[in-house]
């Protein structure tokens, strides 16, 4: 697949990208929410905590991955990513009109159920789609769509603020009317074609137990520890950020919601005019080391100096600005160029749901460490970006302009 982009190509990547505003947009549309909610029902924080841990962030999304991958490499990519936007408006429904705290349960976990789901199915088609040449763009493409999602949501939740849980209301039905719209859409796009090759193919496919040795596990295990560690700094960004805000004077909701959304329109110039301008053409592994040292300059700031407002700007530039062209990017991009067709789906799914299982899975002490004193948990988290940017440095692959094909010959090859 050379040559350059058709608008038919883009249309399907934008469209199976829009999993990852999906996904992006709960989270943030979940805590933005959670507050509202604990007041109209009067939830507990261990509740509160608990809803985060198994919602759409973590461990609830982690186990679609895994099921819907599965069953991705096995039923074609359209059909799951199609029909599971048809699961993910249930959930949302539930939350849209929820009145007792079981729908809340129940919706949250129905929508990151589904949102696991979709994210293998539309980053294997984005994959498999793309041009050899600009695979990578494609795949940056998803990665705006994922910064675009909080911002919508942090912009439509600050419109709304004055109409408290109603405004909430109305930020969860926009989600359910896109993914309704989504499967009336995806279902005009064509089912990946080197996943119907690899089913036609005479050949045996590779039995689901060959991921966990040899080739396949040691991408597998360098996929997970540069994207889980760099994962467990993000995840718990969302926990500690209003501190900082709250802390250097951004009191009020304008200011906090300002900021925030201004951090994720960073990510989106930073994978735009860097990861998208060059992750094809120059080499992957120095452009992804340079994004580490980006981020770990920045988290180390708050570890080390008083937070002020310059400190906590510049702490927000560089780790946005670096994010842009670091882990997660590039998580999607070689999570879908390490492993064969027949079983890419399985292999991201695998993958992502590690990921966000463990971070479920710290997330319930990451209260805990900050009350240790918040330049400990800095500390730690700058650990983390130092830990992901080494495995990358040490096992991140040079991929750009080559096809699936090309790299899969050469695993054999080098096996």
């Amino acid at each position: 697949m050379n040559g350059n982009t058709n608008p038919d190509s883009w249309r399907d990547t934008i469209l199976a990208g829009l999993a990852n505003y999906i996904d992006a947009g709960s989270i943030v549309a979940a805590s933005v929410a959670l507050v509202l909610w604990q007041d109209a029902f009067g939830l507990s924080e261990g509740f509160l905590g608990s809803l985060g841990a198994f919602g759409p962030n973590a461990i609830g999304a982690g186990i679609g991955a895994l099921i819907g991958g599965r069953l991705c490499d096995r039923f074609g990519r359209k059909k799951i990513y199609q029909w599971d936007m048809l699961v993910y408006a249930a959930g949302m429904a539930l939350l849209v009109f929820a009145v007792s705290p079981w729908m809340i349960v129940t919706g949250f976990l129905i929508v990151g159920l589904a949102v696991g789901a979709d994210i293998p199915a539309s980053w294997s088609l984005i994959a498999e789609q793309a041009p050899d040449d600009a695979r990578g763009k494609h795949s940056g493409v998803a990665q705006v769509l994922w910064y675009l999602g909080p911002v919508v949501v942090l912009l439509m939740s600050l419109a709304l603020t004055d109409y408290g849980l109603l405004g909430a209301r109305i930020v969860f039905a926009h989600l359910l009317v896109l993914a309704l719209g989504l499967t009336f859409l995806r279902s005009r796009m064509q089912e990946s074609r080197r996943w119907e090759e690899a089913q036609a193919a005479s050949v045996p496919r590779p039995p689901l137990s060959s991921l966990f040795k040899g080739k396949y596990l040691r991408s597998i295990l360098g996929l997970v520890g540069i994207y889980g560690f760099w994962n467990l700094w993000a995840g718990t960004n969302g926990f500690f950020f209003p501190y900082i805000l709250s802390t250097v004077g951004a009191a009020t909701q304008a200011q906090s919601v300002a900021i925030q959304a201004l951090s994720f329109f960073i990510g989106m110039v930073s994978i735009w005019f860097v990861f998208m301008k060059l992750v094809d053409r120059v080499n992957q592994r120095h452009l992804f080391i340079a994004s580490a040292v980006i981020q770990v300059i920045g988290m180390a700031l708050l570890a080390v100096f008083p937070l002020t407002i310059p400190v906590a700007l510049l702490y927000v530039f560089l780790l946005q600005f670096g994010g842009g062209f670091g882990a997660q990017s590039f998580f999607q991009l070689w999570s879908a160029e390490q492993f064969p067709t027949a079983l890419r789906a399985t292999a991201q799914g695998v993958c992502f749901a590690i990921v966000r299982i463990a971070l479920g899975v710290f997330s319930f002490f990451v209260p805990m460490l900050n009350n240790t004193g918040f330049a400990n948990l800095a500390w730690i988290l700058t650990g983390f970006l130092v830990i992901s940017g080494v495995i990358g440095a040490f096992w991140a692959p040079r991929n750009e302009g080559k096809s699936l094909e090309q790299l899969e010959a050469e695993r054999q090859k080098f096996a």
